[in-house]
């Protein structure tokens, strides 16, 4: 399985990322995606992904919460990680008003700088949007032409979202959210009208974990309790939901096929 969306990156991965990475081994998790979320965490997912090129993979971008720290050298030093080639996106790029970390004009002019990177790299774009969707769909429409491609990471929105994403030709990711009979039931009516060849799987690690996984800090290993859910929404065999979802990553991502 392909783990396309974690931050691997982040402080509570310092002590044991080797172990991390070997759990997830263990697990059927062979490969990954480092999310970028700013050029600074962006350059250290690069550095990492170099490492282990054949294992990982990263994108490269800044989050709309991070918006706010985009600086003169911010475009050239993303385009400059672009040209990497364990790079495989732009992003995580997009939207959030939920939290409004970053000014919300901020967080609307740095997500389309990395949309005309995307388009100018011909690079797909790696997507976080929530509580932002008008607008979000808005820009994301008048760009949506000139991109090769995008995903929407963790979605968890509503059927509407789904179908105005889906109309955009893109990709969409699930999360263990997914897992939370609490907040993410309805999920499991939305995921089978997403077409196969557009559905991918993630764990967001070390956050959003799944609460059937038995720690608190989510990690790659914990992605097969995301399969099983996605796999019971659409009424087939995990391995070959597992399949499918690879066969998409490979492809988007840039891996070789296993």
């Amino acid at each position: 399985m392909i783990d396309i969306g974690c931050n691997l990156t982040h402080r509570r991965f310092r002590a044991d990322l080797a172990e991390v990475l070997h759990r997830a081994a263990g697990a059927g998790v062979d490969r990954m995606v480092v999310t970028g979320l700013n050029v600074d965490v962006s350059e250290k997912a690069e550095r990492l992904a170099s490492a282990r090129p054949e294992q990982l993979r990263c994108t490269a971008g800044v989050h709309p919460h991070n918006a706010r720290t985009v600086g003169p050298r911010s475009p050239a030093a993303l385009e400059a990680l672009s040209h990497r080639p364990v790079v495989a996106a732009i992003g995580e790029c997009g939207l959030d008003y939920d939290r409004d970390f970053s000014p919300r004009p901020v967080q609307r002019s740095v997500f389309e700088m990395q949309l005309e990177l995307a388009a100018a790299r011909r690079m797909p774009v790696f997507l976080h949007e929530r509580e932002a969707h008008d607008d979000f769909l808005a820009i994301l429409s008048r760009w949506r032409p000139k991109l090769v491609g995008g995903v929407v990471h963790c979605f968890t929105g509503q059927r509407a979202a789904l179908e105005a994403y889906l109309a955009l030709d893109l990709h969409v990711g699930i999360t263990g959210w997914i897992c939370d009979a609490r907040r993410g039931a309805h999920l499991a009516a939305l995921i089978p009208t997403i077409p196969r060849d557009r559905l991918m799987i993630e764990t967001d690690a070390p956050f959003l974990t799944p609460r059937s996984a038995p720690a608190r800090r989510n990690e790659p290993s914990f992605l097969p309790y995301v399969l099983r859910a996605v796999a019971a929404a659409v009424g087939e065999p995990e391995a070959h939901v597992a399949e499918q979802t690879t066969r998409v990553a490979e492809r988007f991502f840039g891996f070789a096929p296993s």
